[in-house]
């Protein structure tokens, strides 16, 4: 599927996610997702497959990878970390420089802990 989160308001996009990932289970099959958006990924995905190089020059891919080796790769390639709010439990991108941001970083894990 090329973006099915794509023209989804925010609030359906999660239960879009849900729906694959509940069809894809019944079925016992895999499937292929391509998107942009990161907590659709985040939510939907178990291994991932990242794609990196040089728009129209060169490319590499990476993987498949479970999905925190691979969020981890896609999230310090874009320079930003993630967490899960407190109170919430929603993933959030860290402000730059936060103390959460650096302590990810000195650690090299950009992507939020289980």
């Amino acid at each position: 599927m090329d973006e099915p989160s794509a023209f989804i308001d925010v609030e359906d996009r999660l239960n879009v996610a849900e729906i694959i990932k509940d069809y894809v289970v019944m079925k016992g099959m895999s499937a292929i997702i391509v998107d942009h958006d990161i907590q659709f990924v985040d939510h939907l995905s178990d291994t991932m497959i990242v794609f990196e190089g040089l728009p129209g020059k060169e490319g590499h891919v990476y993987g498949p990878v479970p999905k925190r080796e691979g969020m981890n790769r896609v999230l310090k390639n874009l320079d930003i970390t993630y967490r899960r709010d407190k109170l919430t439990g929603r993933p959030r991108i860290n402000k730059p420089g936060s103390q959460l941001d650096q302590q990810q970083r000195h650690k090299g894990e950009y992507y939020y802990t289980a």
